[in-house]
């Protein structure tokens, strides 16, 4: 399938289900508005059953070309061939993106012909020099997730930057010793397919991405080559370039995938590509209605992921992206669509969620489902096959109201913190198999969760409507920025808190762009059109937040110090419960309260090499409460200060083997604070004299 050279030419095949005739169009430049070259597909020798083909000499990589499709256009019966649109390649390696583009034309010959067509590119992907690299393959226990957008990472001034380079991947290329210092152990990309920057309401861009073109390029917009003078091939090693260098940091590369929709959106939108080589094949289509498109993902259309032409596709794109790019792993979008019939009805064993669960190509990388979609398919804990990983709503929803004080949250964060057994212990799933997260691109920044109470997405240019009104966010006493001394500070705390559940909790942790630095979007939570400050992220909040950000690394330091990282050893959630020594506390040992008035929760944790002992004490109630500690029986040692969110840097978070040994029996846990407290041999010298106290006494 596609364009595939070889020593004398180029040979190019076309699945095109309702074509009767198809024609191959060739370009000498990206803005011509003629192609060069007509070559008709004709005959037996060009057609093998729904397939259309030829060979054509002379050609080599950087040919631009496009196919004009001949067939019935009668909407009514779900066909739309249309010979004025120049239909992109769906296996094309390459793509040009005219700058005369404009959505509203789409791909049609206009006035000025296809001069504002996107065109695909003939590329040879062996030629590039991977200088050994591939894909890291990290075990999922030691991955600590950060979410990014590619342009919005580096496109601030402040990012220090040059013009050419800022937002780019090159950009980001130069950011990695950050990361690195974070600690993070992959980055997952928000949508770098190419994608219609259009696609977007009027006069506003598409930011986030999630409107694909095409499955298998690297977005144009991200690529400093393409800037500098729109070499399509070039855009295609310049991604490979930041693959090659996160990996020489020890940092694997996951790409948000989009394969529930496409950017072709409903009957009134622009043709690219697959509606018209085979539209019923390609999408859901109303049984009623073929003319209307079923839309499962609030997008216009959803894409037939079921049906066997789009199942190829789909495992061709990811195949694609890890034998040429040396993807390490997928998260895909809204994946619950996946799992849907041509009908758009659920069914319990989806063709194309156990291809990619059993592919062997794919079998070393990391699968991550959103496992939702925006018709109410929620299958979180439920997800098909073996060996997929989840996007935890339920932990995000459950800490946030704890912390924001809700009633009736306890026994539910209970499980979040140790790997949601509730949602996942029916299956031996991996400790890993919940991606744990309290913010990511889609709702508040962290600093924004407790710095607003509603959304503020005026900006968006629709009355404030758009976006989820149900963010179970607090503002801490004010709407927004303030200069109050003790909103700020509280407000602090509550950042901390969050931090500290979510680094401490059994799964796999995911940190959002910026919120280790009190990123904010103004209270924006749907920021998808926002391409300009709102989204970018302001590297001047490093000097001003050092103390959080300090405060992140901390924690992710500690996930490099749990056993399983240590040996090695990778066990279910059902065996790692069993083997950590877990005991549910209240403000007495050995008494949990799962009341609904209950604001609060402890427990004590021996890791499972007996390697150290945690003591975890959570007060989200709006008082101080004294917890009385359960003894430290950890070969002598008494406990030591670890984690206290109310007090200030950087007495908030000390270095491991720097905790202060203390002797009391109770410890005062501030209002909405987290104290955690350590005991064990192994990294855990101090570096400062134990606090002497008496033996009744309470620490604070």
């Amino acid at each position: 399938m596609g364009a595939t050279v070889d020593p004398g030419g180029v040979n190019f095949s076309l699945y095109a289900r309702d074509a009767t005739g198809v024609e191959l169009l060739l370009f000498d430049r990206l803005d011509d508005a003629q192609p060069s070259a007509v070559v008709p597909f004709q005959g037996e020798e060009h057609r093998t059953g729904r397939y259309w083909h030829g060979r054509v000499a002379g050609l080599a990589a950087g040919q631009l070309y496009g196919y004009r499709v001949y067939g019935p256009n009668q909407p009514d019966a779900g066909l739309r061939c249309d010979p004025q649109q120049l239909l992109l390649d769906p296996y094309g390696q390459g793509l040009a993106v005219p700058e005369g583009y404009r959505r509203q034309q789409g791909q049609a010959a206009g006035e000025q012909g296809w001069a504002g067509a996107f065109k695909s590119v003939v590329a040879d992907l062996g030629t590039y020099d991977w200088q050994g690299d591939c894909p890291l393959n990290r075990p999922v226990r030691e991955a600590i997730i950060y979410e990014l957008h590619v342009k919005g990472f580096t496109a601030h001034p402040s990012a220090g930057l040059d013009p050419s380079t800022a937002g780019t991947y090159r950009g980001l290329i130069a950011k990695i010793p950050y990361l690195q210092d974070l600690g993070v152990t992959a980055v997952e990309l928000l949508p770098v397919f190419q994608f219609d920057p259009q696609d977007a309401p009027a006069g506003l861009p598409n930011y986030w991405g999630y409107q694909p073109i095409s499955f298998l390029v690297p977005h144009h917009g991200y690529s400093s080559a393409w800037r500098g003078g729109g070499d399509a091939l070039a855009v295609l090693d310049e991604f490979r370039d930041m693959v090659k260098a996160l990996h020489r940091a020890g940092i694997e590369v996951i790409l948000d995938v989009v394969f529930n929709h496409t950017a072709e959106a409903d009957a009134g939108g622009p043709t690219f590509s697959y509606r018209g080589l085979a539209n019923a094949d390609y999408y859901l289509l109303d049984p009623a209605d073929p003319a209307r498109y079923l839309d499962v993902t609030g997008c216009f259309n959803t894409f037939n992921g079921n049906n066997p032409v789009v199942r190829r596709l789909i495992r061709h794109s990811l195949r694609h992206w890890v034998q040429h790019f040396h993807i390490d792993g997928f998260r895909f979008d809204l994946a619950s669509v996946l799992a849907r019939d041509e009908s758009g009805d659920p069914v319990p064993r989806p063709a194309i969620l156990w291809d990619l669960d059993t592919d062997p190509v794919l079998a070393g990388t990391k699968l991550i489902a959103e496992a939702w979609d925006a018709a109410g398919l929620y299958q979180v804990g439920s997800f098909v096959g073996d060996r997929w990983q989840e996007w935890n709503g339920r932990f995000r929803d459950d800490v946030r109201r704890f912390l924001k004080g809700d009633a009736g949250q306890v026994a539910a964060v209970s499980q979040r913190l140790i790997g949601s057994p509730d949602i996942y212990g029916s299956k031996r799933r991996e400790a890993e198999a919940s991606i744990n997260f309290i913010t990511c691109h889609d709702g508040f920044t962290l600093a924004d969760l407790v710095s607003y109470n509603g959304k503020h997405n005026e900006a968006n240019g629709e009355d404030n409507r758009d976006g989820s009104s149900d963010n179970a966010s607090w503002n801490c006493g004010a709407e927004g920025p303030s200069d109050d001394p003790g909103i700020t500070a509280l407000r602090q705390r509550q950042m901390r808190n969050f931090l500290t559940l979510l680094m401490l909790s059994s799964g796999t942790p995911m940190l959002a762009m910026g919120d280790e630095i009190c990123r904010s979007q103004g209270g924006n939570n749907n920021a998808y059109c926002q391409d300009n400050s709102i989204s970018w992220l302001d590297w001047s909040l490093l000097d001003q937040h050092r103390d959080l950000h300090r405060f992140v690394r901390e924690l992710i330091a500690y996930r490099n110090r749990r056993d399983v990282v240590i040996d090695g050893d990778a066990y279910s959630l059902a065996d790692l419960l069993h083997r950590n020594q877990i005991t549910w506390n209240g403000v007495q040992p050995g008494e949990p309260d799962h009341s609904d008035q209950s604001r609060s929760l402890a427990m004590t944790l021996t890791s499972s090499s007996h390697r150290f002992r945690l003591c975890l004490m959570v007060n989200a109630w709006w008082e101080p409460l004294t917890f009385r500690l359960p003894a430290a029986d950890f070969g002598g040692e008494s406990w030591h200060r670890w984690i206290d969110t109310s007090r200030p840097s950087p007495d908030d978070i000390v270095p491991w083997d720097g905790a202060v040994a203390i002797t009391a029996e109770r410890a005062l846990v501030g209002p909405r604070s987290v104290l955690v407290l350590i005991a064990g041999h192994q990294g855990l010298t101090s570096s400062r004299a134990p606090v002497a106290m008496a033996a009744n006494s309470t620490i604070s």
